[in-house]
């Protein structure tokens, strides 16, 4: 196993995975945290800034259009690496103009340029997202996810964390400017690669990239059985992680602390637990993977309730970072792999574009509630509840693997 390990993982497949999740990554806080620290030192109306949110709404929208990428193939380059090749060079020329904005005097510009770059960028992930389904073997999901998912992380601290350091010595404009380059790592790969075999039956109307994709998945199964279990097995991890940031400052920890230990260990932990969860995917395939990794990340929520017993402790604090981030790492990896297992490949964009959706719906809904929780029941208690919350979505597990079963053989 380890000799299979090493091999797979330095594959050209899993490199692929790897840098297209980095450059899916790079956009994410371009038009999040980075923008609203451009227009506050712009003076922008804090209002205003609040609204932008609201530019965020193709990633949760983009099973809209990913029927046009499934249907359509461009002249150059084949089905999938066609349309990366235009929405990543789509993408640097929005990131350009969006550097080249001025929000103090036309925020809603900057908005009306932001919006678009978050639906390239959305578009983006809709067609790498489905090239990563049918370029690798259903034993190789496992792995080549957690390589996904760790370029996507490290996309998003260079951009966040990197923009916001280079912020202070050169201008936001000359920032998204080197952002963009980054963005050529997308494009080289993007040629280099190989297009993904044609799976035999695909959409060859519009209707039919259309409509299919979804009868074809609710024509299964347990169909919205399976959809609440995305919906379900990380909300307690998504509702914990929502409340750390107000729980590590009501603890007394400096924001110099939570931003060094986050990036110290948080980050590091995740890449681990990432990377050690693909090895185990493929040692014991998808469904013991949820069945482990959900219960190991739903007990390490209550690292945070030790820590609010225990007080204000930097130690603690690197503990809980670290054990949350790391099985959250593992839980990602095959929770994205089960995904992709779901999509029939003949509509690999469309499907995959409607479940990551449904991936993103807690987040949204528990981000309200978590607070009056939190301050209802206490930091200790809350932590236990979230804890709870993990239960349902470990409860459809059973049924979740015989149907998995039952779909591969």
């Amino acid at each position: 196993m380890p000799t299979t390990f090493v091999r797979q993982l330095f594959s050209p497949r899993m490199l692929v995975a790897f840098l297209m999740g980095f450059a899916c990554g790079v956009p994410l806080l371009l038009t999040g945290s980075v923008l609203q620290a451009w227009m506050t030192e712009e003076g922008v109306d804090l209002t205003v800034i609040g609204l932008y949110s609201l530019v965020g709404l193709p990633y949760t929208l983009k099973f809209l259009w990913a029927p046009v990428f499934d249907r359509f193939t461009l002249p150059l380059f084949g089905r999938r690496r066609g349309w990366m090749l235009v929405t990543q060079v789509c993408l640097i020329v929005g990131l350009i103009g969006l550097g080249l904005t001025d929000p103090a005097r036309s925020p809603w510009v900057v908005a009306g340029v932001a919006f678009l770059v978050t639906f390239l960028s959305a578009s983006q992930d809709i067609v790498i997202d489905a090239y990563r389904r049918e370029d690798l073997r259903d034993n190789e999901l496992g792995l080549g996810s957690s390589l996904y998912v760790n370029g996507y992380r490290l996309g998003m601290l260079l951009a966040g964390s990197g923009g916001l350091i280079l912020a202070d010595h050169f201008s936001f404009a000359q920032v998204y400017l080197m952002m963009a380059a980054t963005l050529l790592v997308g494009v080289v790969t993007t040629l280099s690669c190989r297009e993904p075999a044609l799976t035999r039956g695909t959409p060859r109307t519009f209707r039919e990239a259309v409509v299919e994709p979804f009868t074809d998945y609710f024509r299964r199964d347990h169909a919205l059985a399976l959809l609440l279990f995305i919906l379900l097995y990380k909300l307690g991890d998504q509702m914990a992680s929502t409340m750390t940031t107000p729980f590590y400052l009501d603890l007394g920890f400096t924001k110099t602390q939570i931003g060094a230990v986050a990036k110290l260990f948080g980050f590091w932990s995740a890449i681990a637990g990432g990377l050690l969860g693909g090895a185990i995917l493929m040692r014991i395939g998808i469904v013991r993977s949820l069945w482990a990794f959900g219960i190991l990340q739903g007990a390490a929520i209550l690292s945070f309730t030790a820590l609010a017993l225990a007080g204000n402790t930097v130690v603690g604090l690197a503990v809980a970072i670290a054990l949350e981030q790391f099985t959250s790492g593992m839980g990602t990896a095959a929770y994205v792999a089960y995904m992709a297992s779901l999509t029939n490949r003949r509509f690999t964009a469309t499907q995959y574009a409607l479940l990551s959706s449904c991936m993103g719906v807690p987040r949204v809904i528990i981000a309200a509630p978590a607070g009056w929780l939190a301050d209802l029941l206490g930091w200790p208690l809350f932590f236990v509840g979230c804890t709870l919350i993990a239960l349902p979505g470990l409860a459809l597990l059973p049924l979740v693997g015989r149907q998995y079963r039952r779909d591969v053989q």
